[in-house]
């Protein structure tokens, strides 16, 4: 699966998102984070009133406005774990 993340969004409350993806972007608490397939492991606490962006491998770009949270990277994949997550429209990203 060179190439491809996989995508777990999840707002406390549900499931928003899972799939594969080229591309995540969000902001932690240390700075705006770009995440490409086989990036390095890491955990992140994910700044309040941000944005995430993720790039699904059939095209587009998906975003949710989120309200704090955590963003765990591991070999498997990527996992967005937020207070809360409204998708919005890449454009305002």
């Amino acid at each position: 699966m060179a190439g491809q993340l996989n995508v777990e969004v999840v707002a406390v409350d549900s499931k928003v998102w899972s799939g594969t993806a080229k591309a995540v972007y969000a902001r932690t608490t240390e700075g705006e984070l770009g995440i490409l397939p086989n990036h390095q492991p890491l955990l992140g606490e994910l700044r309040v009133d941000s944005t995430v962006r993720v790039q699904p491998v059939d095209g587009g770009e998906l975003a949710w406005k989120i309200e704090g949270g955590f963003l765990s990277v591991t070999t498997d994949g990527v996992t967005i774990l937020a207070e809360t997550a409204e998708a919005v429209a890449p454009a305002s990203a």
